[in-house]
């Protein structure tokens, strides 16, 4: 009953041809809210808003995040409740070939995002999603905290480090009397329907359907592995306390998952073998491109805030992941209604102990 607000309100999504965005877009609509996707078209093949048909749950336009008119008039048009913005170039090695179209997309893109709810009256909250590669990364054996420098050595992690700063200043600036906007930095994501390029999981499982050895780069690199649920289940919640109370809540927050379940990435790719039974890993030769050997979110501030806390284990995770691979290419007819119950699956174990309205204000006053 946690989520019960969404019921009729009007929600305004962006990225819902994506990974993200496609869960997030079917868990609304679950709730019974009324949803209007802005994406970009999908840009995998296979992809879940095409497998899923995901544009026959909700309304769905095809627009760039930086073409401004057209954002501005959808949302205008649609005149929404809340503003949940997941669209943004996600991918850190793609970051090292395409540095202009990442910084253009993830930093103009959300100021676009952020102009177009402040010229919609309707619009009382906003979760802007970020990343955990937020954070200047100092591979410290401890989780970041939200008020730690922004930074990142490569062009993904830094534009989302200058996204989280110009969104502190455009709040500062423009939003003491308007909306109330709230950052959400989650950790390393995993789920069935995420075909990406350069991710752990859907390589994993790209490998294993061709038959394929397991390439892995850096089988020691730690990160804080989570179902795409329980992320998903931290803006729910943000967006939730934004549109009850406003300002109280309108800064940053760390949906990550507990200390057990930050596993290496060898780890990860030998239980999704073991989940699929099939499949051999291997360690691939590196690149040059530099990636991050050690990342953790510290999560007490969305614990002790907002009553959030992780649901699955890391080891329940990746079943739940590779469940949803395997019915799909086991050719179930049926996947998303297979989809829609994992969700409810999910939604059935949250227990956010105390997260009321009078709780919260007292928590934060």
């Amino acid at each position: 009953m946690i989520f019960d607000i969404y019921k009729g309100k009007k929600v305004f999504l962006t990225g819902h041809t994506g990974f993200k965005g496609g869960w997030l877009a079917l868990w609304l609509k679950s709730l019974g809210a009324e949803v209007l996707g802005y994406s970009l078209e999908p840009n995998t093949n296979p992809s879940m808003f095409t497998e899923l048909k995901i544009d026959s749950q909700v309304k769905s336009v095809f627009g760039n995040i930086l073409d401004r008119e057209k954002l501005n008039q959808s949302m205008v048009d649609f005149q929404p409740d809340v503003v949940f913005h997941l669209a943004a170039q996600p991918i850190v090695r793609l970051s090292y070939a395409e540095p202009v179209m990442t910084y253009e997309t993830n930093v103009i893109g959300t100021l676009n995002v952020l102009e177009s709810a402040r010229n919609c009256a309707s619009v009382k909250a906003f979760v802007n999603v970020t990343t955990d590669k937020c954070y200047e990364n100092k591979e410290i054996d401890r989780g970041y905290f939200e008020d730690e420098p922004m930074g990142g050595h490569d062009m993904y992690s830094s534009s989302k480090g200058c996204v989280e700063i110009m969104s502190s200043s455009y709040r500062r600036s423009f939003l003491t009397d308007s909306y109330a906007m709230a950052t959400a930095r989650a950790g390393n994501v995993i789920g069935g329907g995420d075909w990406a390029a350069d991710r752990l999981v859907p390589d994993c499982i790209r490998y294993i359907n061709e038959n394929q050895p397991i390439e892995i780069r850096n089988p020691v690199a730690v990160r804080p592995w989570q179902h795409v649920l329980e992320p998903l289940s931290g803006y729910l919640l943000l967006g939730k306390v934004l549109l009850e109370q406003g300002q109280k809540c309108a800064e940053g927050f760390n949906f990550g998952p507990y200390d057990e379940s930050v596993l290496t990435v060898a780890e990860v790719a030998k239980q999704v073998v073991e989940n699929y039974e099939k499949g051999e890993v291997v360690v691939h030769k590196r690149d040059d491109l530099h990636e991050a050997n050690l990342l953790m979110l510290n999560i007490d501030k969305a614990q002790k805030l907002l009553g959030w806390k992780p649901v699955f284990t890391a080891q329940e995770a990746i079943k739940t992941t590779v469940d949803w691979y395997k019915e799909f290419y086991n050719g179930n007819p049926n996947m998303l209604e297979f989809t829609f119950g994992q969700i409810q699956n999910y939604q059935n174990r949250i227990d956010y102990k105390g997260v009321k309205s009078e709780t919260i204000t007292s928590t934060i006053s």
